[in-house]
């Protein structure tokens, strides 16, 4: 198939083009972009054609923090559904958490993923193995067999690798493989039972609180880890503003760090639970408004290299329970640009830096 958009406004920011363009598409690939295409080619003839005026045209959307819940929970979500939300949002590459069942911490459940999602699926699919076997963080992965199998980075996703020596071997193990070492970053004692962030808020509906420092102490023990063993260390879903403060001077410093945030955590605060609606139930919990505000910072400022959704679907009746006994987790394949793109419209972040956030940022971290 051949295709030729004209009249769109391209913005890459990897290849430094913001302009009134028109882009020509020949067997899946870019063929040419520049002025007037229509009137230097021939035989268009056969070529679905499209006048984008008044429209963006932008690279594919990666996002590195997906739930695909396949193999295991496919009551919630499979590699179809899953990647056609993707494609709906304008995303063409998904990374894909290990937390399935079997979790992927071993070359066959990798393997299967792939299979899926070449017979599935509609976007690209890359498999992030376990850090550890079943994510218990008793005893490493076989990281070497993860790689060759197919995944682009580790993760123990939900499940925080608690023990530092743990953390300190797998960064040492992941660095010889060129892997980043994916880190949610919690501390399971400090947070434990609470169900949104502890605060004023959580006081007044009576609900436990989780502390904005059950994420600080790891993040600060992981730019630790990161600077002794010189690993890619990439802090998943950041919401705090001392997450934020601690990354960007690590970064000063040159510690290999990468991160990303979502687009509830800039976008919406713990006053959003009022309702005890357990949609807005996710951890990292919605946090307060001076940390939605030093998360868009970290965006402006380039701290926060990507912004990622954490899409962790879950079946209707398992959300409809009490806010406590809900699990964790929300949406985010389909609204993900549309809530960044609010960002440009508010002056917080040019067009170009919210579309590198969303592509060219992503793809380099892994």
């Amino acid at each position: 198939m051949r295709y030729l958009i004209t009249n769109g406004l391209i913005v890459d920011p990897a290849n430094k083009v913001h302009d009134t363009l028109d882009l020509f598409i020949e067997d899946g690939k870019i063929a040419q972009i520049g002025k007037n295409i229509r009137a230097r080619l021939s035989g268009l003839k056969d070529s679905e054609q499209m006048d984008a005026q008044g429209l963006l045209v932008i690279p594919g959307l990666v996002d590195l923090h997906t739930h695909l819940r396949e193999p295991g929970y496919e009551y919630k979500e499979t590699i179809r559904t899953g990647t056609a939300s993707a494609a709906a949002g304008g995303f063409t590459t998904i990374c894909v958490m290990p937390n399935t069942d079997p979790v992927n911490d071993h070359r066959s459940v990798t393997e299967f993923i792939l299979k899926r999602a070449r017979e599935e699926g509609l976007v690209n699919v890359c498999p992030i193995g376990a850090i550890t076997k079943g994510s218990r963080g008793e005893e490493l992965a076989e990281i070497a067999e993860l790689k060759d199998a197919g995944c682009v980075a580790i993760s123990d996703d939900g499940n925080p690798v608690v023990n530092s020596l743990m953390m300190r071997r797998a960064m040492e193990y992941a660095r010889t493989f060129d892997l980043p070492v994916i880190d949610h970053c919690e501390d399971p004692a400090l947070s434990a039972g609470g169900a949104m962030q502890e605060g004023k808020v959580s006081t007044e509906l009576g609900l436990r609180g989780i502390p904005s420092a059950s994420e600080e102490v790891m993040v600060a023990r992981d730019l630790i880890l990161a600077q002794s063993t010189g690993s890619h260390f990439h802090a998943a879903h950041v919401s705090t503003a001392g997450s934020v403060r601690m990354i960007r001077e690590a970064k000063s410093r040159s510690v290999p760090v990468t991160t990303e945030a979502c687009p509830h955590h800039f976008t919406l605060t713990h006053e959003e639970v009022r309702g005890y609606d357990a949609n807005k139930k996710m951890n990292p919990p919605l946090r307060n408004p001076e940390d939605a505000e030093a998360v868009i910072e970290g965006l402006r400022d380039g701290t926060i290299d990507a912004i990622a959704t954490d899409h962790a679907p879950h079946a209707e009746e398992e959300k409809l329970q009490e806010f406590e006994t809900a699990p964790f987790g929300v949406i985010g394949l389909e609204t993900a640009w549309a809530l960044a793109y609010e960002l440009v419209l508010a002056d917080r972040l040019s067009l170009d830096e919210v579309v590198a956030r969303m592509t060219c940022g992503p793809a380099r971290i892994i």
